[in-house]
């Protein structure tokens, strides 16, 4: 069994053994894997940091940022194939998998993976479903705040303390408040935004050099759009280092730069910090707590790296926050973590883990306004922020003469109104026909860890009732049609193991040939010499060739910078 990271950016896995939780590297030796996907005319599909840098030459065969299309209809065309959010997911996880099993030297099938806190019921769902389709068994989704406060070990402590984890990823954002007393972690709110992250800082950079240089984005084709987006990405990594950075492409042939510094840029990404305020003052209202009672402020995903962020959070804490864990590897270790306790791995601490329902639970019902009775309005049953696992029982009563069915709408969300909720799935029960108001019934939701919703409709006077497990059945495969899929999925050409690394340096080549034409003939002589040495087939030779064409592109990256 092991731990993975889910993310928008990127994506690691992590296991549990000897007694710790251990990174697990990807067949290129890192451990960040890129939540990139590319699939080519023939149908060969490319994962990670392959895809990533096959983005550049063939950006219309890519897909990266689907995290935030999780459980939604939107369709990816890849090679001609259609690929959903799920589906695409499912390719890394199974890269991850494969790398695991490698690592391990034994077969991989259960994982614990972990979701934005913020997500709801159909992206929890459509997680699970990916890692299905990549062959695992979801033992379990956790929520990412919760995986990083177990990997800060979190719990240790002797006296009573109050955490805020602040997780800024590359896609989504969550905070969570958790109480933490002997070997008790309890989560007490949580809140979030599924589309603000550490892309959305990057696109904020690009999009200040486009102004800059007076051109609209919808007049550049997407292989220039990559170029700038890419310089934007490196830019924004090195305000860490730096108070001042210079932008350069090529826009229809002709060089422009902009030099920015660490100031302008923090002042343009006001309206994104103040996106991070408000699941902020949220989560401390819906916890009953204020600043002053957070003893420890948690940093976990990549953009909390940004200068602009930390100091955000520096002003709005009044101190500097914690780092006890790399950010980009908390949350895949706490999911290890977690993959211990579930175990009973006699080496490991175990803690009492109690979480939230991150969204209410409700259902629509009609309501007397006090002129007329007005119908399609929210009647939670299950609050936000409710411990889990939960169950709620509401009664409601008939809203018509001579009604003979309840239907019960299975809502999630937070608007007073039922349509702007989202619907998760319906129930109907049988009543005796009779006067409005006669026929009384119970709804019972039940909320458990794994984000499974059991709802159970009864009817007082005839001890009728319906029991449901909600799945979202516009968004639902049938067994038959998901254990097609994953075949379909599994005997997709993905990229052989053994040949990745050197497929990777051959597409960064080609992608440095197309930008630095006065190093041209060393890269055509350089590649060319690699394909020769590919040719013969000798493991040994090809591993020298290699390093060789890494120090070359090396060496020519460098005088681009």
């Amino acid at each position: 069994m092991i731990g993975i990271d889910l993310g928008t950016t990127n994506s690691l896995a992590a296991c549990f053994r000897d007694g710790r939780a251990e990174l697990i590297p990807n067949r290129l030796g890192q451990r960040l894997t890129p939540s990139v996907v590319s699939v080519d005319e023939n149908g060969t599909v490319y994962v990670g940091q392959t895809a990533k840098e096959r983005a550049y030459l063939h950006p219309l065969e890519t897909a990266r940022v689907f995290k935030r299309s999780m459980g939604t209809e939107k369709e990816f065309v890849l090679g001609g194939k259609k690929f959903r959010a799920e589906e695409l997911s499912s390719l890394v996880l199974r890269s991850l998998k494969e790398d695991a099993e490698v690592y391990l030297g034994e077969e991989v099938t259960e994982a614990i993976i972990s979701v934005p806190a913020y997500f709801n019921d159909l992206q929890r769902k459509a997680t699970k479903r990916a890692g299905e389709l990549a062959g695992l068994t979801v033992s379990r989704i956790i929520n990412e705040p919760t995986a990083a406060a177990i990997a800060c070990g979190m719990g240790s402590e002797e006296h009573d303390e109050r955490y805020l984890v602040f997780d800024l990823g590359g896609g989504t954002f969550d905070v969570s408040i958790l109480e933490l007393y002997g070997s008790i972690m309890e989560v007490r709110a949580i809140a979030g935004d599924n589309f603000i992250g550490g892309e959305d800082f990057t696109a904020l950079l690009a999009a200040m050099y486009l102004e800059k240089a007076a051109v609209a984005p919808e007049s550049l084709d997407l292989r220039t759009m990559n170029e700038v987006y890419k310089e934007a990405e490196r830019c924004k990594c090195a305000f860490a280092d730096e108070n001042e950075v210079t932008m350069c492409c090529r826009i229809d042939a002709q060089p422009f730069s902009l030099t920015l510094t660490l100031s302008e840029y923090e002042k343009a990404c006001a309206p994104l910090l103040e996106k991070l305020r408000r699941p902020i003052e949220r989560s401390l209202r819906d916890a009953g707590v204020s600043l002053s009672d957070i003893d420890q402020i948690v940093l976990v995903g990549g953009a909390t790296r940004l200068p602009v962020v930390r100091r955000f959070v520096t002003r709005l804490f009044g101190r500097i926050p914690g780092v006890m864990v790399d950010p980009d590897e908390a949350v895949a270790l706490g999911a290890a973590l977690q993959c211990g306790m579930k175990a009973r791995d006699k080496e490991i601490r175990e803690v009492v883990l109690t979480d939230v329902c991150p969204f209410t639970l409700g259902t629509e019902i009609m309501v007397d306004n006090g002129l007329f009775e007005e119908s399609g309005h929210y009647l939670p049953i299950i609050q936000r922020n409710t411990v889990i696992p939960v169950s709620r029982t509401q009664t409601v009563y008939t809203a018509h003469d001579n009604q003979k069915r309840v239907n019960v709408k299975v809502l999630q969300g937070e608007s007073r109104m039922a349509y702007h909720n989202l619907l998760l799935g319906e129930v109907s029960v049988p009543v005796p026909a009779g006067p409005k108001g006669q026929e009384a019934v119970d709804i019972t939701y039940t909320y458990d860890i794994n984000a499974l919703l059991e709802v159970e409709v009864r009817v007082h006077s005839t001890g009728v009732q319906r029991k449901i497990i909600i799945q979202n059945e516009q968004n639902r495969l049938s067994d038959e049609e998901a254990a097609a899929r994953m075949e379909q999925l599994q005997y997709l050409k993905q990229n052989p193991r053994d040949e990745e690394a050197n497929r990777l340096q051959l597409l960064r080549g080609e992608r440095l040939y197309e930008e630095a034409p006065q190093h041209r003939a060393v890269i055509d002589r350089a590649i060319m010499e690699f394909e020769r040495v590919l040719e013969r087939q000798d493991r040994t030779e090809i591993e020298k060739a290699r390093k060789v064409l890494i120090r070359t592109l090396d060496e020519i990256e460098y005088k681009l910078t």
